[in-house]
């Protein structure tokens, strides 16, 4: 079975999600309303693919496929009406999903998920107008190597929407945990605390970036250091988390100094080219 969805916002998550479905085999909607950011899309696409050529993942044909597979639109208004899947994954910012929501929910989908990794799905169901057929789906970085997608469970999410949740992270070869939602859910927790207590390290001088994240890698084989990690995830990703988890369990999730610094500085990590690390264009 193949799945024709779409993806809201074109950012790195959106475009990872859309690569992976379009491996699957479906076609891929990816609504990205900025002109130069549907160029980057298409173009991290087809580079995605190129090097999945040149790794022996994918034959030539099969990469010249899998990139007519995702059509870019600019508005959510240019979907077709009844997709299987509408996933959303724009930024961090309640207001913003709640009103990108509201208009996805207007092209009739079957199953409505968002990809936050933070936010109450709960909260966001305010915006549909049926919250049986909403629910989370939180992926990870880069979407095309890991393998784990997180469901979360709203308090009406039907069991329908889970089964067919499953189903679809199934055919992208991946695998599905079930959390309920509480804030952070169980990923984003044990992720960003570690991000944090890095961070903190960095700025009391334990030791270099480059030293705490090969601490990490080598001491618990994490494939890559949470210093690193968090200039791939967006600086300032990690701090729209860190924010809201710390209203939500306390001041063992505030943001470090350093990384409020860093955000106000542009310093976003490998998206800006400059984060914890330098990276190039």
């Amino acid at each position: 079975m193949t799945w024709d969805i779409a993806v809201v916002g074109g950012g790195t998550m959106g475009v990872g999600i859309a690569y992976v479905a379009a491996q699957a085999g479906g076609t891929v909607h990816v609504v990205e309303p900025d002109a130069a950011q549907r160029d980057i899309v298409g173009n991290t696409i087809s580079s995605t693919a190129a090097s999945a050529v040149k790794r022996g993942k994918l034959d030539a044909e099969a990469s010249r496929t899998l990139i007519g597979r995702v059509q870019l639109v600019e508005s959510i208004k240019e979907l077709p009406l009844g997709l299987p899947l509408i996933v959303e994954s724009v930024p961090e910012r309640l207001d913003l999903k709640l009103d990108v929501l509201a208009r996805a929910w207007a092209r009739n989908p079957e199953i409505l998920a968002t990809n936050t990794s933070a936010l109450s799905i709960d909260k966001l169901s305010t915006a549909v107008g049926d919250a049986s057929r909403f629910l989370g789906m939180h992926f990870f970085n880069p979407v095309w190597s890991l393998k784990l997608v997180e469901l979360v469970r709203g308090h009406s999410t039907s069991e329908e929407t889970l089964a067919a949740a499953r189903t679809f992270v199934a055919t992208l070869g991946k695998e599905a945990l079930t959390v309920r939602d509480v804030p952070g859910f169980a990923t984003s927790r044990l992720d960003l605390i570690a991000s944090l207590e890095a961070m903190r390290m960095l700025e009391s001088g334990v030791a270099s970036a480059e030293d705490i994240d090969r601490a990490a890698v080598l001491a618990y084989r994490h494939p890559v250091g949470p210093l690193r990690l968090s200039d791939i995830v967006g600086l300032d990703v990690r701090l729209d988390i860190a924010r809201t988890l710390e209203a939500a369990h306390g001041p063992r999730f505030a943001p470090p100094a350093l990384l409020e610094k860093m955000v106000s500085e542009g310093k976003l990590g490998a998206k800006s080219g400059q984060g914890f690390f330098a990276w190039a264009e």
